[in-house]
């Protein structure tokens, strides 16, 4: 089937039907791919490792993080 047929088709289609179609390809637009989404991870994770090596950053444990949160919050 040629593009012009299946837009044709698509176009031929009830309105709800052409919605879900709409709403399908939006989002197949919005959303990155697994790979890209892997990519970006492993990104991030690199540059974290980084900071924390270098010294950049100073871990804290999880009691203290909730702790300066709790603070926060008052």
């Amino acid at each position: 089937m040629n593009y012009f047929a299946l837009e044709q088709t698509l176009l031929a289609l009830p309105k709800t039907e052409r919605e879900h179609l709409l709403q399908l390809l939006l989002e197949s637009l919005d959303t990155p791919s697994e790979n890209e989404v892997q990519e970006a991870l492993l990104v991030e994770a690199s540059r974290r490792a980084a900071e924390i090596d270098s010294g950049k950053v100073t871990l804290v444990s999880g009691e203290q993080l909730e702790k300066e949160v709790q603070a926060l919050l008052k």
